[in-house]
This record gives C-alpha cells, sequence and structure tokens, in this order.
C-alpha cells in the first residue's frame, strides 16, 4: 500500500511536467493508441509540440462513410468508402488488429478530384517490451515503486518528508530489514547526493514524495506512461490517410476485411390449390462487426468463396542479421568531385490535364535520353505543370503516369536550346496500359476513356465499383430504417383492411436482390440501400420465385430405419442459383419440417428431405447366386471364360395412409455391377445410388425388385493346356463343339512337337553314353605296355572308337535335321495359336 501511495505521489508531480493535465490543455488527452503512427520515425522521439500536432488533426479528419459493401462465403468481406475531402484533409479509419492484415494487403485509394494521396500511417503494433526497449529508461512492463525509482539513478531528484526536503542526485534504492514492535518489516531506502555533497537517506512511505527536476526526464517518462496506456486499447487500428490538394473533391478507399461469413435460409410454400407451384422464399443474415454503422450502403451478397489468406502485414519483423565486424584493411581517402559547372541549355515544360480539361497534381514525369538513361524527374505541381531545365540538345523520351490514368509515352521528343513545350493529356485507365504518341509542338491529345458505361470521368467518381454508381445512391436504408421488419418492398404485412390471407401476402412478395452470374461465383444485390446498426445483425430477402418441387417419399438403406423421410423434389425453374443453407417447409399455412440444402443451379434437380413418414414402412430382401459359363472368348492365345455372378434385391413397400404415396427407393450403384435387361428402368442416377420411383395406393403393399449382374473371368494360356483340360471343360461344358475342335488341332499339333523333342533327346542320351565309353577306352588305352597282347587290344580299342566317331557324326546329322523340323512345328503352332480369334455364347 505504501509502494502505491508513493509511486501515485509521484505520477502527480510528474504531470503538470508532462503537459498531459487537463487543466493545461483544455481537454482530457487521447488515448496514444488512438494517434496514427508516423512511418518515418518513431512516436516516442516527437518533441511535445509535435505530439499535439496528431490530436489536432484527429480532430479535423474526415470520415469517409461506407457506400458499397460485398460479403463473401470465405468470411471476407469487400468495403468501399467514398466521401468529400477539401484542400489538405486528412481521412481516418478505425480498423482491429484482425482487420488491418487484410486491409494492408488490398487497401486501393483514389482521389478523384484535384488531388493526390501524400501518405497512410497507422498506430503500431510492436510488442510493447520491444518499444519500451526503445527508451532510454530502463523500467519494464509492471515495474513497482523501487524498480521504477531504481531505474532513475543519477538523476536529479526533490524529496519531500516529514523531516524535511532534499535536493540532488539519486544514488541509489535499496531495500533492508528493520525491527518494528516485534514485526520484522522490508522497506525501501533512497540514496541522495545533494549540492552540499551530503548522502541523505530516506525511507519511502505514504508521506515522501519525489519530484523529478529534469526535463528531458520528465519528457521520457511520459512517453513511458503513454505506452502503458496504449496496451490497454491495443485492439484498435487508427488509419489516416493524408491528401493534399485544393478544394473539395471525392475520396475513394476499398479494401478487404475479415467478416462473418453470411447466411442463407430458405422457406418453401407448399400450395394449397391443386395445379399451384410451390413459393420459394430465400433470406440472407448478414452480421455487422465492422464497428461502424452500415447505413445506406448498397449491399451484395456473393455466393462463392474466392481464394483468401491471412498475412501479418501489420505486425513489425525483425528479421536476425548477422555481424560483421570491421574490417583492418586500410581505408579508401574521402574524396570530392567537381560539381557541373555548365549543363545544357534546354528547357521543358508543359502541363498535364486529363480529358475534362481538369489539371492532374502529383503525376510522375520522367525524361529519357535516346540510349534510355534516366535524364531528370518531377512531379506537377498544383496547377498540373512540370518543368525541366538544363537538358542537353537531342532527342528524348517523355513518359508521364498518375494512378487512375494510362501512362503516356511522348516519343522523339527533339530537344533544342531554349524553351521546349509539350502539353499532355492523361487516358482514364490502368497505369500498366500505355498510350504511346509521337511528340508534338501542340499538345497531346488521347481519347477520352469512360468507366462503367458512362460517359463522364473517373473524376466524378460516380460509376467506382457497381453499375448503381457510388456516389449516386440515396442515404434511404431499408424500410423502416433498421435491420427489423419491413425488409424490402411489401415483405411486412398484410392487407390494409378486410380478411387477412397469408398466400396472398405471400404471394404480393418480392426479393429484396437481384441476381447474376460471376463466372463460377452467384452474386445476390440488393435493389435497395441498407442500414445495419452497429453489432447489429439483419435478415435480407434475396430470392422470391416460385419453383417447380414433387411432393415423394424417400428411402435409403444407410438411413437405418424403415421410415422413409418426406422429401420434395425440387427442379430450380427460376433463373437464380440458389445458394446452400437451411430451408423450412410449410404445408397447409403450418410448420412440416427442415433440412438443409446444398447450392443449386438454375434448371438442376434435387431431392431435398425434411420429416419423417409414418405413414410407410419399407423392408428388403437379397438373394445371390452364381451363373453358370456365358461366354468364351479366344484371342492372341488367351482363353477367357465369362461367368456372372447374379443379386436380387427386393424392396417391399407397405402404404397405411389413407392418400397415395409416390416413394423414391434409392438404390446403390456400385462398381462393375450393372442392371439386368429386364430390371426396371430406374428415375434417374446420382453419384453412387439408382433412384427408382413406386406409386402406392392407401393401404396397399408394393414390391420393386432389382437384379444385377457382375461380370466373373477367368483366364488360360493356350500354350499351357492340355488333353486333361479339354477333357475338364467337357465335363463341365464349358466349352462348345467349335470351341473344342479348335483347341484339338492346337493339341494335336502341341504332340507333334512334343514327340520331336523326344525323338532329339533319345539322341542325345545317345551321344552322351558314345561320350562316356570313348573316355573309358582312351584310360585303357594309356594302360597298355607294348606286348603282343597289348598291342592287339590296342587296335581292337582303336577301331571301336573309330566306329563311335561314325555313329556321332550320324547323330548330329539326325538332331540338326530333328531341330529344324521341330522349328517348323513350331511355329505352325504359334501361328495356330495367335490366330485363333472365336467368340461364343453359351
Amino acid at each position: 500500500m505504501r509502494k502505491f501511495m508513493a509511486l501515485a505521489s509521484l505520477l502527480t508531480l510528474l504531470t503538470p511536467e508532462c503537459g498531459w493535465s487537463q487543466a493545461q490543455s483544455g481537454k482530457t488527452k487521447a488515448s496514444p493508441s488512438n494517434e496514427p503512427a508516423v512511418a518515418s520515425a518513431p512516436k516516442e522521439a516527437a518533441t511535445p509540440e509535435a505530439r499535439e500536432r496528431p490530436a489536432a488533426a484527429e480532430s479535423a479528419a474526415a470520415k469517409l462513410p461506407i457506400r458499397r459493401v460485398v460479403l463473401y462465403k470465405n468470411g471476407v468481406g469487400f468495403f468501399e468508402h467514398l466521401g468529400r475531402v477539401r484542400s489538405n484533409q486528412d481521412v481516418s479509419i478505425d480498423f482491429t488488429s484482425g482487420q488491418l492484415n487484410d486491409v494492408l494487403k488490398s487497401l486501393t485509394i483514389l482521389d478523384l478530384g484535384k488531388g493526390r494521396i501524400t501518405g497512410v500511417s497507422y498506430n503500431s503494433d510492436a510488442p510493447l517490451g520491444r518499444r519500451l526497449g526503445l527508451l532510454r529508461l530502463p523500467v519494464g512492463e509492471k515495474p513497482s515503486v523501487a524498480d521504477f525509482l531504481g531505474a532513475l539513478r543519477g538523476a536529479r531528484l526533490e524529496v519531500h518528508s516529514g523531516a524535511g526536503a532534499a535536493t540532488g542526485r539519486l544514488l541509489s534504492v535499496e531495500r533492508k530489514t528493520r525491527i518494528s514492535g516485534g514485526t520484522t518489516l522490508e522497506v525501501d531506502i533512497i540514496s541522495v547526493v545533494t549540492d552540499a555533497g551530503e548522502v541523505r537517506t530516506v525511507e519511502l512511505s505514504p508521506a515522501v514524495t519525489v519530484r523529478l527536476a529534469e526535463r528531458d526526464l520528465n519528457q521520457e517518462v511520459s512517453r513511458y506512461l503513454s505506452l502503458l496506456a496504449s496496451s490497454r486499447d491495443k485492439d484498435l487500428r487508427r488509419m489516416t490517410i493524408s491528401t493534399a490538394g485544393v478544394g473539395e473533391r471525392q475520396l475513394y478507399v476499398s479494401y478487404i476485411s475479415e467478416v462473418p461469413i453470411w447466411k442463407t435460409t430458405y422457406r418453401v410454400v407448399l400450395p394449397t390449390k391443386p395445379g399451384a407451384k410451390p413459393l420459394l422464399q430465400g433470406w440472407a443474415i448478414v452480421d455487422n462487426t465492422v464497428g461502424e454503422d452500415l447505413s445506406g450502403v448498397e449491399l451484395s451478397l456473393v455466393a462463392g468463396a474466392p481464394q483468401s489468406f491471412i498475412h501479418q502485414l501489420s505486425q513489425p519483423y525483425y528479421g536476425r542479421r548477422p555481424v560483421v565486424p570491421l574490417p583492418e584493411s586500410a581505408q579508401l581517402t574521402p574524396q570530392t568531385h567537381a560539381a557541373t559547372l555548365i549543363g545544357g541549355s534546354g528547357r521543358l515544360s508543359g502541363k498535364v490535364t486529363d480529358p475534362s480539361g481538369g489539371v492532374v497534381i502529383g503525376a510522375q514525369v520522367r525524361v529519357y535520353t535516346n540510349s534510355g538513361g534516366l535524364a531528370a524527374q518531377t512531379t506537377t505541381d498544383n496547377e498540373g505543370m512540370y518543368e525541366f531545365d538544363s537538358l542537353s540538345a537531342g532527342n528524348y523520351r517523355v513518359e508521364i503516369e498518375s494512378l487512375g490514368f494510362q501512362k503516356t509515352v511522348v516519343q522523339n521528343l527533339n530537344m533544342s536550346a531554349g524553351r521546349n513545350e509539350q502539353n499532355v493529356t492523361l487516358q482514364v485507365g490502368i497505369v500498366t496500359q500505355a498510350v504511346v504518341v509521337e511528340a508534338s509542338a501542340t499538345p497531346v491529345n488521347t481519347t477520352s476513356a469512360t468507366v462503367s458505361g458512362s460517359p463522364r470521368s473517373l473524376g466524378s467518381g460516380r460509376q467506382i465499383g457497381s453499375g448503381r454508381g457510388v456516389g449516386s445512391g440515396t442515404a434511404a436504408g431499408i424500410a423502416s430504417g433498421g435491420s427489423g421488419g419491413g425488409l424490402g418492398p411489401g415483405s411486412g404485412g398484410g392487407t390494409a383492411g378486410g380478411t387477412f390471407r397469408r398466400s396472398e401476402a405471400l404471394a404480393r412478395l418480392e426479393a429484396a436482390a437481384q441476381g447474376r452470374e460471376l463466372g463460377d461465383l452467384f452474386e445476390y444485390k440488393l435493389k435497395e440501400p441498407v442500414t445495419i446498426r452497429k453489432n447489429q445483425s439483419a435478415l435480407v430477402p434475396i430470392v422470391q420465385t416460385e419453383i417447380a418441387a414433387e411432393k415423394v417419399s424417400l428411402w435409403n438403406a444407410s438411413f437405418g430405419s424403415p421410415r422413409p423421410l418426406r422429401a420434395l423434389w425440387l427442379t430450380n425453374s427460376s433463373a437464380l442459383t440458389l445458394d446452400g443453407g437451411s430451408f423450412n417447409v410449410l404445408e397447409h399455412e403450418t410448420f412440416a419440417g427442415e433440412g438443409l440444402l446444398e447450392p443449386i443451379k438454375p434448371g438442376e434437380k434435387r431431392l431435398l428431405s425434411y420429416a419423417a413418414d409414418l405413414g410407410l414402412l419399407v423392408d428388403t430382401w437379397l438373394e445371390s447366386e452364381q451363373q453358370r459359363l456365358t461366354r468364351v472368348h479366344i484371342v492372341r492365345g488367351v482363353m477367357i471364360h465369362t461367368s456372372e455372378l447374379h443379386e436380387k434385391k427386393t424392396y417391399t413397400v407397405r402404404n397405411e395412409d389413407t392418400s397415395p404415396r409416390v416413394v423414391i427407393i434409392e438404390h446403390p450403384a456400385r462398381v462393375d455391377w450393372k442392371l439386368s435387361p429386364d430390371a426396371p428402368k430406374p428415375e434417374e442416377a446420382s453419384a453412387g445410388i439408382y433412384r427408382f420411383r413406386l406409386t402406392i395406393e392407401p393401404k396397399k403393399t408394393k414390391m420393386l425388385t432389382v437384379v444385377e449382374a457382375r461380370p466373373l473371368e477367368t483366364r488360360y494360356e493356350l500354350t499351357n493346356l492340355n488333353s486333361d483340360h479339354v477333357a475338364l471343360f467337357l465335363r463341365q461344358k464349358t466349352i462348345s463343339p467349335e470351341v473344342e475342335q479348335a483347341l484339338r488341332h492346337i493339341l494335336e499339333q502341341k504332340n507333334r512337337v512334343a514327340a520331336l523333342d523326344v525323338e532329339n533327346e533319345k539322341r542325345q542320351t545317345e551321344m552322351d553314353q558314345i561320350f562316356d565309353d570313348q573316355q573309358r577306352l582312351r584310360e585303357n588305352m594309356k594302360a597298355l605296355k607294348g606286348s603282343a597282347e597289348e598291342k592287339a587290344l590296342t587296335q581292337r580299342y582303336t577301331q571301336q572308337l573309330a566306329d563311335q566317331e561314325t555313329r556321332l557324326q550320324a547323330l548330329r546329322r539326325e538332331m540338326a535335321d530333328l531341330k529344324t523340323k521341330r522349328e517348323q512345328a513350331q511355329e505352325e503352332l504359334n501361328n495356330m495359336v495367335q490366330q485363333l480369334s472365336l467368340d461364343v455364347k453359351l
């Protein structure tokens, strides 16, 4: 408590020096968080006189009313402001921190008169700790009295206590312990070195006051307290647009901002008269959370979600920079260079105007040499004039551009000594478009342009952003001036007298919006300006049309209930795209149910369920059976047996009601399953389902049988078949006589190839045996010595080897012949297999 009172005393003494008191200024100072932060210098470094100027400018700042709002389904809104400014008047627009990021990446500003935009500023949202770090006062965000005074060491103070006063420099702040009445207390002691050189100590208590005796330090403390105060209202971000110009003119500002997603809800009124069409009424729910009233604005609701994202542009970003030591090498000696003594003697001047003859202020004018180098540049003054001097003789190119106009390029401008004049008229358009003209002694005239089909120029501001004109709309809001009843003509009441008829009142209702396609999007543009107060919501009629709808009962096995759903088979017969949302059904002038619908394009048909049908019961029965082979297909050496798996599903529907029912049965449409030719035809097919229609009389039962078939295939390579396979196919009756005969021919040829292989293998076996016997004879001959008996045996072995060599030669000839025959037989087999093509249905 003592610390708090001491700090309060300190703040009281600081107030007169800082210039923040109400008595001195005549009014309470606005919170610094509401002041625009100048981008070129930190707000804390400004002088007291400079700090007073933004407050004065703020009081004179114009407020641009919102004239047009376009809301999208992705949670962003497009806002247009249009208002009048005079001379160099500033314009301020308040945003939240969340809005500012979107505003910074989409902000567009146009001065529609003889003026220009000189700058845009807003208060910074740097972290408080970093902003405090820029001060010369080393104090944190939540200091105690001792911490605060400790940061003032060395400062000149005046300390007043019951024992007297002391003036000098603060030496230290210490916390000490003392015992009083048997209780241990911690107290803060400050030490001051007086002007006389004495060290005086004073215990901080509620009776002690401390006054800062240095003006610079008072200003630094004032900045510190201002930063602390700004953190209380940190979500308010005020953007100030600075303008420069002459007279009164219009200023146009547009941007996107995060907003609540607008919702759609529908009412379907079923007719009571036979032959009449149901009435569809659509409403949009719009929430105003932008922080100000939307008064007399043109409102458009777009059913679509353009790509949008959040980019943290409003928060200061600090990068990590490397610390590079200074080089120790020898430094260059600073040099001076002589200025130009004699320049060119040519002078160029002229006037820049718009198509209506009005001067263009602040247009950028650049002069380029024949080689493409920039020779000089300037901007037009308040009379639209520009001037260059000291230009050398030669050919030049002049480029003039200004926001809202096409860039104009003047080529082949021959600069001569003396005075040269070149006037230019800018076309309305965008800078990325260019008009190229040849230099002329007379002012350059360009073709006048129009905006949004209006013969008026951009400077009038009547055609920016909408077909109706931004500045021409009336200020009237929705009937009765608010967000309640009477939104749009005729939507709020019944007849002026006589019997109240709800159906007649509904039929007279008109939608307050007109729809049109916007590429992949769809826009509901309200016919009349609307007014929605701050932090309020409005229910706006956007659709009022007759539609084609059939009342049916819908059943799907995925519902998990034998009871179908009551539904409307709705056809969007209007020219409007119906946005997704909820809907209510009114039948016999009372509530019948509700549901959800997805976006529906014109001409599209959609089922909308809204209640359970308690008058119907549905049961199902499934049968499955494997069918015999239905087809044999032989092509390119492959035989394909095709059979079918049949499934039969029976739906049994009982109508216990006293009126007929139209039932829509949704049957799953599975991959590879096909409806049999004799099955009932579905009313329509949707993604993954067939829809079958049944009409059931009261107290009757009706059945729907859906038969489906799924093909099953078995593949055989013909070259792998043998007589056993053919015999099996014949027993199973899965091939026809024609197929059997073709397979027999192939098997006969395969047998010929196999027989040749057998003959070849026999001869190869005989050759192997001869080789083995020759090896034995050669080994025996090596063991013989030279006796008479051994010589005779050698001659015998030699004869046997000669006979075997003769047999080997014959075998080789026979095997070569067999190989040729085998290759011919195999080629015939391959041709038979590849050329065989049959397609037989069994």
